[in-house]
């Protein structure tokens, strides 16, 4: 008997590289899926609209970095996740929010902290650049090369990531231990993650332009063609989905630094309603809204 030849499984990525060993695996799941996502105009500002992945802002995730779950990047440092090439920084701003947090943060919380009179030094001339930021590249909206900073890179990580005591990014732990904003004292890129948010300019079908924010989920793509290197990424990996509560609960700070309160707040009844309706529906519930799979992997465990 003739069986019909097999047609290839689709992963999402290359067969040759890490991200479909990893997904192959099983230690993560397969980027493309079903996604529900809201739009909405922003109540401040009615040229603004904002759409939001519901798939992802209503999963379950939670960042492992620190723990004995969380494999990183790198399968070779896995104790450093996913801060092996340092954090770009996005502007002025971002540079002086960091500098003061180095200057506020004690000793106690930081492992590679650089000596005292260097960051004196730097911190009393405007030239001097800060010890633990140098120069690098990092490409415009054009694809052209030009000069940024980012954090400097220690011993194979970023130097804000601790190893050994109490292994996990200096910055995030004292901010939680002294009730700091994550979205001012980490740098931009670090604080966004696992969210993402896309911004275009675009005209509508009456000439107007308008602002169109997305918010969705930071997956191995965002990084580019340099995502499918990682040995392993975080965002459709079971085990780091199943801590209880939703994104935008845990993560409002970060929501409404990026999309702002009013607009959370649009958003925050628009969840409750679905959170009330999948409720009364039960087991049937999968059936109609679109559940991230890593979540609904989680929640079966």
């Amino acid at each position: 008997m003739n069986r019909p030849a097999s047609k290839p499984v689709n992963l999402g990525f290359p067969a040759s590289s890490p991200a479909y060993a990893s997904i192959e695996a099983g230690e993560e799941l397969p980027p493309d899926f079903p996604r529900e996502f809201f739009e909405f105009t922003n109540p401040e500002d009615q040229f603004h609209q904002i759409i939001i992945d519901l798939t992802w802002v209503e999963s379950d995730y939670s960042c492992a970095f620190g723990t004995g779950r969380c494999l990183g990047i790198d399968a070779q440092r896995p104790e450093v996740g996913c801060c092996s090439h340092g954090a770009f920084l996005t502007d002025d701003e971002d540079r002086e929010q960091l500098r003061d947090a180095v200057q506020r943060m004690p000793k106690s919380f930081w492992e590679l902290r650089p000596k005292d009179n260097q960051l004196s030094a730097a911190f009393a001339d405007p030239s001097l650049v800060e010890p633990y930021l140098v120069w690098d590249e990092l490409d415009d909206d054009e694809g052209n090369p030009e000069p940024a900073l980012k954090t400097k890179v220690v011993d194979g990580a970023c130097i804000f990531a601790n190893r050994t005591h109490n292994p996990g990014c200096a910055i995030h732990q004292w901010a939680l231990a002294n009730g700091e904003d994550l979205t001012v004292v980490k740098p931009e890129v670090c604080w966004q993650l696992p969210l993402r948010r896309l911004e275009e300019w675009t005209t509508r079908a009456d000439g107007q332009e308008i602002l169109k924010t997305t918010i969705t989920e930071y997956e191995r793509r965002g990084w580019g063609e340099g995502g499918e290197d990682f040995d392993w990424y975080c965002t459709t990996a079971p085990s780091c989905h199943g801590g209880g509560e939703p994104l935008w609960r845990t993560h409002e700070q970060e929501l409404v630094a990026l999309i702002g309160r009013a607009s959370y707040e649009v958003l925050v009844r628009h969840l409750s309603a679905r959170e009330k309706a999948r409720l009364a529906m039960g087991p049937h519930a999968n059936e109609v809204f679109a559940v991230h799979p890593a979540s609904a992997i989680a929640r079966e465990r």
